[in-house]
């Protein structure tokens, strides 16, 4: 069956373009892969078939058994004569493994380049990060995914412990050379670029099926996908069920899914349990409240991390990749990710959603609006949620950004609902204690405060006597 586009007409095809920045490309086969038991193997199984190139991008590589089994395969094919490109992140990779770990990749003849590392000249663009995970081999066959490489997404099972819950996908089609163009550009950042002839001289891959979709590429500052979700959020009409690992809403998303509640759109978030950055529990909950008195029903994975990063609306859209639902990856990252307007792949979606679901815990709002996570005899007797309950999780990655309540307050706004008033409370408290610190020990910030703007002070006028000595 040929895929039918989410949205229909040339005037609404070119809205969606020129929100994600990426063209619809026809005529792909699309693979939906769940977790390390799926992506894995169909890495490995691509990368032993490579005829002339391998282009691998990830956030994070692991000096573990995964990442270990992986760079010894990479080396295997440079050693077979096949051409190895390789970027990780430098924070991606921050205690992660060590220089021994990539002098021996390098040693070995893999073109291993590290993505923004510390430096005079990047000022606070040291925040920028990579955090895209693609594989392309020859050209034909490419992974997106949000799984990185290591023993986390497999987990242990001597010692009890659950892999990671992740989402990716195998395309093969046209939209290949799409991502390779999307790894060449950020090679490019890192130094001297792919020849030209060499990316042109491949022939884009015909067609492998009837899928539609998107590569969308983001840079930092375009905000491709945070645009899309955007426009998503307004053109739902039934369904928007969101995964995501790290949610960190900002006021005009969340106005955007409460429009859409508003309008009768079942919107859903599912959020970790648990997580592997605690120190944003804290205002998790709190966070909660605000799409909770929305209408916005949120639930936790029970097992260990969830880290997919997937959308899925009306049964007809989805989309898979490394984007969070916070400004770090809709602003200040490179991601990439794949939407696909393929009814066929939206239903599979809707059916792996609901699966996730049975194995979470949803959190509701009691009528003394505190978040609680739902009884089970209230999810035995609600069939249509397709839920098992259980205890009460800890509180997922994830938190609606504080600057929606303090710009809520400074613009006067009373949109918050009662749920902001704790939130806006604890803000208060924290705001005026920091105050009552700067007058009775001043010492105590504002030593760290100039040590911040002078380093940052002295970095930007060196920059910009170097730009200038360079005529530039």
């Amino acid at each position: 069956m040929t895929s039918q586009p989410f949205i229909n007409g040339a005037l609404d095809g070119q809205i969606f373009e020129r929100a994600s920045g990426a063209p619809l490309i026809q005529g792909n086969r699309v693979d939906i892969l769940m977790d390390a038991k799926e992506n894995y193997p169909a890495w490995e199984a691509a990368i032993r078939s490579a005829k002339s190139h391998i282009f691998f991008e990830s956030y994070i590589i692991f000096d573990d058994e995964i990442g270990n089994h992986f760079t010894d395969l990479l080396i295997a094919q440079v050693k077979n004569g096949i051409r190895v490109r390789l970027i990780y992140d430098w924070v991606g990779a921050f205690g992660r493994n060590s220089s021994r770990f990539w002098k021996r990749l390098r040693s070995a003849g893999v073109e291993v380049r590290c993505f923004n590392p510390p430096q005079w000249r990047s000022e606070i663009g040291f925040f920028t990060r990579d955090h895209r995970k693609m594989l392309t081999v020859d050209g034909r066959v490419g992974f997106v995914s949000g799984l990185c490489l290591g023993q986390k997404w497999v987990g242990n099972r001597e010692r009890a412990i659950e892999p990671w819950r992740d989402t990716g996908v195998r395309i093969q089609g046209p939209a290949v050379s799409e991502l390779e163009r999307a790894f060449a550009s950020v090679w490019e950042t890192t130094g001297t670029p792919i020849p030209k002839e060499e990316l042109e001289k491949r022939a884009p891959s015909g067609q492998e099926g009837n899928t539609a979709l998107r590569v969308i590429a983001t840079i930092p500052n375009r905000a491709g996908v945070y645009r899309l979700d955007q426009l998503i959020a307004g053109i739902a009409t039934r369904t928007l069920w969101l995964t995501d690992a790290y949610f960190v809403g900002v006021s005009p998303y969340l106005q955007a899914l409460k429009a859409a509640v508003v309008d009768g759109v079942d919107v859903r978030l599912l959020v970790p349990g648990t997580t592997d950055i605690p120190v944003l529990q804290a205002i998790s909950r709190m966070g909660y409240k605000l799409l909770l008195e929305a209408g916005v029903r949120i639930f936790e994975w029970n097992g260990s991390m969830l880290h997919a990063k997937t959308a899925v609306v009306d049964g007809k859209w989805a989309r898979i990749g490394s984007t969070n639902l916070n400004l770090a990856s809709w602003i200040g990252n490179y991601e990439l990710d794949v939407a696909i307007e393929d009814p066929e792949l939206a239903k599979k979606m809707e059916e792996i959603y609901l699966e996730d679901l049975s194995h979470s815990t949803e959190i509701i709002l009691s009528e003394q609006y505190r978040v609680n996570p739902v009884r089970k005899r209230r999810v035995e007797a609600d069939q249509e949620r397709t839920l098992r309950g259980g205890k009460a999780s800890q509180v997922g990655v994830g938190a609606i950004r504080l600057g929606y309540v303090v710009g809520s307050v400074v613009k006067n706004q009373k949109e918050l609902g009662p749920a902001g008033i704790k939130l806006m409370t604890g803000i208060g408290i924290l705001l005026l204690s920091m105050g009552l610190l700067g007058l009775l020990w001043p010492l105590l910030l504002t030593i760290p405060l100039a040590i911040i703007f002078g380093w940052i002070g002295t970095k930007l006028l060196v920059n910009a006597y170097r730009t200038h000595s360079n005529g530039e």
